[in-house]
């Protein structure tokens, strides 16, 4: 089997395609796959680093002034024409977008040379380059139902994100959990706030986390740049401060978490049923995270507080409603896991297969 991935931009949109690709490989060694993404976004260091082969176009948004616009246009036209040099002489058996404006004159191109194709959208707003692509390709994968009032019921699929089952299939790193010097007897949260991390929002943290009994301990990554600031934290014995943590060593002994309302990582926290505390992000493109987010919150699946909400305050009484409350927390992990779909990775490939199973027959 031969199969073209594209994918680019962040990392919401790289690592359910790099999770997917994963599963591939395990189930079939033998099959072939070259990935596609733009030169100068994350994706051209990332995916090359995980041993994917990498082809490389240079796009960029429809946004700014209408030079700006009619540049970025003249790029995805370019892209496009190259995106068919590279299907024809690859020859993949299907074509798989995972979002950012990179993927959609390859998924143009692959429809134009008959080739099937496949999109994932992560999120529960549906992205501009899925919007541009939706009618041209043969099957469409969404992990929230919200996404049912704008692709076309019909070659949708409710089947969720590769990282769920990346999440799922995890193995514990005692070794790694040990580096954090926690008491493996304490209840343990983890609190990720991706780009939020700073002085200030440092000074918060502090000040939410008195207070909070000795039997809960916390795991605060407050980014690689502000290490500076773990001496805010000296006096709480209970606060282990780091600058980066890879959760997939560790998920199996985190028991609540405060964090963003990514894709991914909403993905993992359902999988897992990780009772969560979510802050989603009002930076991101049409405040997607505040509706991902809401999809668990109205089913009891975690509690959030809006970026415009939050303060010492109002994090310091969610974590006692949530964290120290075992009948909430139970409530909470059972909703969390019947959103949850741990199998996502694997019902992805096989909607792959039938995709080629039906382009075989036409």
């Amino acid at each position: 089997m031969k199969i073209v991935c594209v994918t680019g931009g962040t990392g919401g949109h790289i690592y359910p395609a790099l999770a997917l690709l994963d599963k591939f490989k395990e189930q079939d060694p033998s099959c072939e796959i070259c990935c596609i993404g733009n030169d100068n976004r994350m994706e051209a260091q990332l995916i090359p680093e995980k041993g994917y082969p990498f082809q490389s176009l240079h796009t960029s948004g429809l946004v700014g002034s209408p030079l700006k616009k009619m540049k970025a246009i003249l790029q995805l036209f370019i892209a496009y024409q190259k995106s068919k040099k590279i299907l024809k002489d690859f020859g993949p058996d299907f074509v798989i977008g995972f979002g950012g404006y990179v993927s959609a004159p390859v998924i143009l191109a692959a429809h134009h040379l008959h080739i099937p194709t496949l999109i994932h959208e992560q999120n529960s707003i549906v992205g501009k380059a899925n919007q541009l692509v939706m009618n041209k390709v043969d099957r469409i994968i969404t992990c929230y139902e919200k996404c049912d009032e704008v692709f076309p019921k019909e070659k949708t699929f409710l089947l969720g994100n590769p990282r769920a089952t990346t999440a799922k299939e995890s193995e514990f790193d005692q070794a790694y959990y040990d580096t954090f010097q926690l008491d493996s007897k304490k209840k343990t949260i983890l609190i990720m706030m991706g780009s939020l991390g700073s002085s200030s929002v440092n000074q918060l943290m502090k000040d939410a986390l008195k207070g909070i009994e000795d039997n809960i301990q916390f795991i605060y990554v407050c980014g690689k740049d502000n290490l500076q600031d773990a001496a805010l934290f000296k006096e709480l014995k209970n606060v282990h401060v780091t600058g980066y943590v890879d959760t997939l060593k560790i998920y199996k002994k985190i028991d609540g978490m405060i964090c963003r309302a990514g894709a991914t990582t909403l993905a993992e926290v359902t999988a897992l049923g990780i009772p969560s505390i979510l802050i989603p992000s009002p930076y991101v493109a049409n405040n997607h995270q505040f509706y991902n987010a809401n999809v668990l919150v109205e089913k009891g699946a975690a509690l959030m507080i809006e970026e415009k909400d939050l303060n010492a305050s109002t994090l310091n009484k969610s974590i006692i409603e949530l964290f120290m409350d075992p009948k909430k927390m139970e409530s909470v992990h059972k909703q969390a896991l019947k959103l949850g779909r741990p199998n996502a990775a694997y019902d992805i490939i096989d909607l792959c297969r039938s995709c080629i199973q039906q382009g075989e027959r036409k």
